[in-house]
């Protein structure tokens, strides 16, 4: 662990990542109620209004996550914090007061391009901050995310029953401007080097000759991971590990979205029995996070037969909530989902690119998180035209199918990858890591 100085830094994170939890599911969670405020009046239309505002944060985030990633090198964490704090209060005032479904759409956009500027910047702030165990220090963050989740669902069903459910807007707006205030004062060890790089020019000479050494130590790192391969995979390959990145992402955002949904148009479930699917949800990805996270470190476990696992979990949870429509086997189901589709399976796609093209990570994750955007934009577009098609209930029913379809194409990725891999690598998937690995 770095300076206690550093602590106020960690809590700036945490704090951002607490209140993008809320922001990932404010529009769905509260989606009669915005869509009315909007003037719909139509149940079915409201419901494919609100679809369409969600796409707007998937575009920004689709438009600016590579961008935000190289910005916040450039100008430093904490005005890229700041900036991404303005933006979400912006954007929740907006949603507060705004009775207008284009200014809607454009909070949304806003909220998805405060997003990524979140990412470009606490992300690495966390691991700056926390040296000692930066990979703790990021499994953290999804730790605050989940909290969100499980929290926030069953609060703005308390709200909305107790008739004021614009709380549940005014949390995060709150939020939002602690977060700012926080980011001001925090320090940050990145910009802090950043500074004194400008301001003395022997330091700044300095930093390039380690960004050169560093620079030949990930060349070396490359051609150690090129030595692995008994056989290079094909591009076709790579170019797969990319489509899963789409694939992984819409099937957590849609299910993440649209469960709520799903439990009390089609099922018929109470308001807060609904809701609480989402948190449901959410926690089967905190416990998987922590399960994979020991068996991936103590038992070192392969990246690619985590994913094969969770392809199975997932579509095997599918399966259960398209076929078998009784409450109890929707709780299931769900957890299964949350646990299997959103337990950092999006996480391990990253680590599987990069196993299979080991070399410039900038580039794999950029394109990687470059897909995972798009899946976020399109995947509202499709149940916006599916609820205005076929109505809410039989919508959040095919959506539920296609992210089973999807399920199974990525199954069907996992266990070519499995048939392969030893022809690639030399070992069997199902063998421990080596400790030079």
């Amino acid at each position: 662990m770095r300076a206690k100085k550093y602590y106020w830094t960690l809590a700036v994170v945490y704090m951002a990542y607490l209140t993008h939890g809320i922001q990932a599911i404010i529009l769905s969670q509260n989606k009669a109620s915005f869509f009315t405020q909007w003037g719909y009046t139509d149940k079915t239309l409201g419901a494919a209004a609100v679809a369409a505002v969600i796409s707007y944060t998937g575009l920004a985030k689709f438009l600016t996550v590579w961008i935000c990633g190289e910005l916040s090198d450039k100008i430093g964490r904490k005005l890229m914090i700041v900036i991404g704090g303005c933006m979400y209060a912006v954007a929740f005032i907006g949603l507060y007061f705004t009775t207008s479904f284009a200014v809607a759409c454009v909070c949304g956009f806003l909220l998805g391009a405060a997003t990524s500027f979140y990412d470009g910047s606490c992300y690495p702030a966390a691991q700056e901050s926390w040296t000692k165990s930066p990979s703790t220090a990021l499994i953290l963050i999804k730790g605050f995310i989940s909290i969100s989740g499980i929290a926030y669902p069953l609060l703005v069903v308390g709200f909305t029953q107790a008739g004021n459910w614009k709380l549940g807007v005014i949390i995060p707006i709150i939020m939002s401007f602690v977060i700012i205030a926080l980011a001001l004062i925090a320090p940050y060890s990145y910009d802090e080097e950043l500074k004194a790089r400008k301001k003395d020019p022997a330091k700044k000479a300095e930093y390039e000759k380690q960004m050169a050494e560093n620079k030949h130590a990930l060349d070396s790192d490359a051609l150690k991971a090129e030595a692995r391969f008994v056989q290079k995979p094909s591009k076709i390959v790579v170019i797969g590990c990319a489509l899963y990145g789409f694939i992984a992402m819409a099937t957590m955002y849609s299910a993440q979205q649209f469960i709520s949904a799903f439990g009390k148009t089609y099922i018929g479930m109470q308001d807060m029995a609904a809701a609480s699917l989402t948190s449901i949800y959410t926690a089967g990805s905190l416990i998987a996070v922590v399960i994979w996270g020991v068996l991936m470190a103590k038992l070192r476990w392969r990246t690619l037969k985590i994913l094969l696992i969770d392809l199975i979990g997932s579509v095997i949870g599918y399966a259960i909530v398209v076929t078998i429509h009784v409450p109890a086997m929707v709780y299931l189901s769900t957890f299964l989902i949350g646990f299997f589709a959103a337990g950092g399976a999006l996480q391990c796609g990253v680590s599987l690119m990069q196993e299979m093209h080991p070399g410039n990570k900038g580039r794999n994750l950029g394109i990687y998180y470059t897909f995972m955007g798009l899946a976020s934009y399109i995947i509202p577009l499709i149940q916006k035209q599916l609820i205005t098609g076929m109505g809410e209930a039989q919508a959040s029913l095919t959506n539920l199918l296609i992210n089973l379809v999807m399920a199974l194409v990525g199954l069907a990725f996992m266990i070519v990858l499995t048939f392969n891999y030893k022809k690639w690598f030399g070992v069997s998937v199902l063998s421990k890591k080596a400790e030079d690995e």
